[in-house]
This record gives C-alpha cells, sequence and structure tokens, in this order.
C-alpha cells in the first residue's frame, strides 16, 4: 500500500501593494509666521527654505517614486523641483493641491487676523467658517480629498508625492484620520514637512505619519 502523501497548503496570490501619498508641505518663505499668504502669486522659498527643500529630496533617497505633483503655486514648485531633479520625474501641477482661498483676508498680517472675532471660528468651528469672498475650509477638503483620490487611484500601489500648503494637508490628513474638520487645527504642518497616507483595498486610509521632517523614508517600502 503506498502512503498517502500529504499536499503541501497553496499560498494565496500577494494582494496588491498599497498606494502612498506623501503629502509635502513647501519650505519657508520670507513671509511663514507672519502673514497669511494664500494664493498671491511671487511668493518664493527663503535660503532655509531652500535647505528644507533639498533635505526632503534627501530623505526619499532609496524610495521608488512613481509621480509628483504640486500646488501650481511658486513656493510648492521650488520645494518639489530638488525631488523632480534626484528621482527624474516630472513636476505634474494640481490645482487641487493649491493653498486655500483666503479671499479679503490674503496678505494680512496674522496678528492683525488674530484680533478679529472670526479668528475664534477659524480656530474653534472651520466646519462652519468661510474666508470673506474666499472658499470655505469643507470646500478646501474636499477638495484635496478628491485630488488625492484621483491621483492614488491613477498610480495604483505605487507611490505618489505631492507638494503642497499646510491648512490642504492638516484637511487630507483629518480626513484620513476620520477626525471631523473642526478639530483639523490640532494636527501641527511645519514646512518642509512630510506626512503619509497608505490606500489599500476595501478599507479605509491608514496614516502612517505626519508632520515628519527628520528620519530616511526609504523604509516606508519593503526592499
Amino acid at each position: 500500500m503506498t502512503a498517502a502523501t500529504a499536499s503541501a497548503p497553496s499560498t494565496p496570490p500577494p494582494g496588491p501593494e498599497d498606494t502612498l501619498v506623501l503629502l509635502v508641505r513647501h519650505g519657508e518663505t520670507p513671509t511663514t509666521g507672519t502673514v497669511l499668504p494664500g494664493r498671491a502669486p511671487g511668493l518664493h522659498l527663503s535660503e532655509r527654505g531652500r535647505v528644507q527643500a533639498v533635505r526632503v529630496a534627501e530623505r526619499l533617497a532609496g524610495l521608488g517614486v512613481d509621480a509628483i505633483y504640486s500646488s501650481p503655486l511658486e513656493r510648492t514648485r521650488e520645494t518639489a523641483e530638488p525631488t523632480a531633479a534626484s528621482t527624474g520625474r516630472d513636476v505634474n501641477q494640481d490645482a487641487g493641491l493649491i493653498e486655500g482661498d483666503y479671499g479679503e483676508w490674503t496678505g494680512v498680517a496674522l496678528a492683525d487676523l488674530a484680533v478679529l472675532p472670526d479668528w475664534q471660528a477659524v480656530r474653534n468651528s472651520p466646519s462652519t467658517f468661510r474666508f470673506p469672498n474666499g472658499e470655505s475650509f469643507a470646500e478646501m477638503q474636499a477638495r484635496i480629498v478628491g485630488a488625492l483620490e484621483v491621483m492614488r487611484s491613477a498610480h495604483a500601489g505605487g507611490v505618489v508625492v505631492c507638494f503642497s500648503h499646510a491648512d490642504p494637508i492638516k484637511a487630507a490628513v483629518a480626513h484620513a484620520l476620520g477626525t471631523q474638520l473642526d478639530h483639523f487645527q490640532r494636527i501641527l504642518i511645519s514646512p518642509g514637512s512630510v506626512s503619509v497616507i497608505s490606500y489599500g483595498e476595501g478599507r479605509p486610509p491608514a496614516v502612517l505619519m505626519v508632520n515628519s521632517t527628520l528620519e530616511p523614508l526609504n523604509g516606508l517600502r519593503a526592499p
């Protein structure tokens, strides 16, 4: 009698790899922390901001990047340039990543805005606030979340680097965390920082990193 031979358990085929979206805030400008620049043209990186842009590219070394997107504003495009040079990828401008439209508050000093009664709504109940003749925070969040959905679908299983601005990045991270918009101001996004969201099939997004400014990023993908 021949002994029965046990068959080896079959290994299921690997599923699709998650899509990683890296959200990079532009580097510092001469007005960072003092003025609400909004979409005003002509604002460029400071010397420190240019150093931060190079540092982002250095941190991405060894991580395969499939696509680079940037807000159309000068300060984000300039921040993206070193990463584009080091990866050989073109920078695709996408209006979905642009700064919020702050309307009549564009270019106003933050110290002057902080004494306005409406500033408390900006800080404590942003879901109810619309900038005078500008965009609401809810519209800004819907805009960037929609843009990221298009990008991650276009590069499924890949690594997408998006250069944007503090408020849109905070709104995108809050959405991925399932945090209500009224709490998004609790998220800190520093100049030159990287936040990472992982998108997989059949599950909510996972926030892997927020406001990271130091460590190399090649560990986000297994070698």
